[in-house]
């Protein structure tokens, strides 16, 4: 086509690790990076040469589709003043540029589209063979267990790049493969590169601490400059707390069939869904279960509730159904005629409504319960549950409050990211919950089975809505 790839750029000196790994072959690679080392240049540029030499769909995937356009697609860079994109995707390569879907299609049939992993399961066509993961650890994890088996069978490369949040699933990939020879793995800081002197980087930390106090300041300065795991994340509502907790929270809780099990979701009128099962066990709350999902009816929620091996309460003093759901499971749908405690209902599902209180007061509801509670996140080997709570305890470090770019301070509101679905699910556990009463002996219930609910009256107790 008369062009190189890529075109005119070469990788700086701290950058050659990555690309030449790449040209051996190397398929899957996580780097940590700090500011400005060019991330994002390095997985263009790959990704450019890629689509040349493998006609097939390529995908650039940020957090969130709503800030894709202005952190990649319209990005310029500094030292060309041209469009990111442009450089390295030249025109002459290209045979069509759709700008309203952020999709370039190519001469020789390949495509690259940005996208957030937000929706990543919503697009349609060919699956791809080549895809980055930029700033993976603000990112939905479950796009990567979406993608992993199409790029298994394929052939095909993921590169992941991320400044850190805290210890979320991001650190969690890297570390798992620090030593995989299948993986490039790599932490570059800032005093390492010689992008930025250390006057710059003092001055740099001063600036930070002076907009926003000695100890925000200084954990966005490590987290940004020095790629610190744990630099508390800046913004999160339980992270600092989750952080403080002894490690006796976070371990083997398993499902102890003599206590019956509870559950609170955030269920309603969209199709996401994250369920939380816990147990009582005196003052302690076990936390043995997950489920975070996207694209689920009330049909399957309610299937899920009847596969689990759990035994829920009915009596004691949760008298109203031991399944907690948010107001808006109250009112009907444009979908459904029922709203959807009453398509529960149908399958004998009790259930019983959380508090329809400010977010505010639930996220501090939240906070005032932590402390008693305990997440079965197993250890080196984790079950299948325990490795859905880990995910659980990753949204309620990365739930955070909004950032104003503008004004330069956080909202009041919490940002709206993969996040929120299981921490709306726990903070509506925090509203809804109430001590038993030791004098008390709960009853319990095996929940009726779909058949047994469609064909014949409703177990004895129950309540049809």
């Amino acid at each position: 086509m008369g062009v190189n790839l890529p075109n005119g750029w070469k990788p700086r000196h701290y950058q050659a690790a990555l690309w030449l790994a790449l040209q051996a072959g190397i398929k899957r690679a996580i780097y940590t990076w700090h500011r400005r080392a060019g991330k994002d240049d390095v997985a263009l540029h790959w990704t450019a040469r890629s689509l040349i030499q493998r006609p097939g769909t390529y995908w650039y995937m940020l957090p969130q589709a709503s800030q894709s356009r202005k952190a990649v697609w319209d990005a310029i860079d500094p030292h060309t003043g041209r469009r990111r994109i442009d450089t390295a995707f030249p025109s002459e390569i290209r045979e069509v540029t759709r700008e309203n879907e952020m999709l370039i299609k190519f001469k020789n049939g390949s495509t690259w589209q940005v996208i957030g992993s937000d929706n990543y399961d919503s697009l349609v066509g060919s699956p791809p063979v080549g895809c980055v993961f930029s700033e993976w650890a603000l990112s939905n994890p479950a796009a990567w267990s979406y993608l992993r088996p199409i790029l298994a069978e394929n052939g095909g490369w993921a590169l992941f790049n991320f400044t850190p949040r805290g210890r979320n699933h991001a650190v969690t990939m890297f570390e798992a493969h620090t030593h995989d020879p299948d993986w490039f793995v790599e932490k570059l800081q800032a005093p390492q590169t010689g992008v930025f002197t250390a006057n710059q980087l003092a001055t740099e930390l001063s600036e930070l601490q002076a907009e926003n106090g000695d100890d925000d300041g200084e954990a966005i300065f490590r987290q940004e400059y020095h790629c610190d795991f744990d630099s508390p994340i800046v913004g999160s509502y339980y992270a600092g707390q989750l952080a403080k907790m002894d490690a006796e929270h976070f371990g083997e809780y398993e499902y102890d069939p003599a206590v019956p099990v509870e559950t609170a979701s955030d269920i309603g009128r969209t199709d996401d869904l994250a369920c939380i099962f816990f147990q009582k066990h005196h003052l302690r709350i076990h936390v043995i279960d997950c489920e975070i999902e996207a694209g689920k009816d009330v049909t399957w929620f309610a299937k899920l509730l009847q596969d689990k091996p759990y035994v829920y309460r009915v009596g004691g003093e949760v008298n109203h159904g031991p399944h907690v759901l948010p107001w808006d499971a109250v009112p009907k749908t444009f979908a459904s005629p029922r709203s959807v405690i009453q398509q529960l209902a149908g399958f004998g599902v009790r259930t019983r409504i959380a508090p329809n209180l400010d977010v505010q007061d639930g996220i501090q509801a939240l906070r005032a319960i932590l402390p008693r509670m305990f997440f079965n996140v197993g250890g080196a080997t984790p079950t299948a549950a325990q490795k859905r709570v880990r995910k659980l305890v990753d949204a309620l470090r990365n739930y955070q409050r909004l950032w104003d770019d503008e004004r330069k301070v956080f909202k009041k509101i919490p940002l709206h990211n993969w996040a929120s679905h299981p921490a709306d699910a726990a903070r509506y556990l925090a509203l809804s919950y109430t001590e038993d009463n030791p004098n008390v002996k709960p009853s319990v219930f095996r929940p009726p089975t779909m058949n047994e609910a469609w064909e014949g009256p409703i177990q004895s107790g129950e309540v049809r809505l």
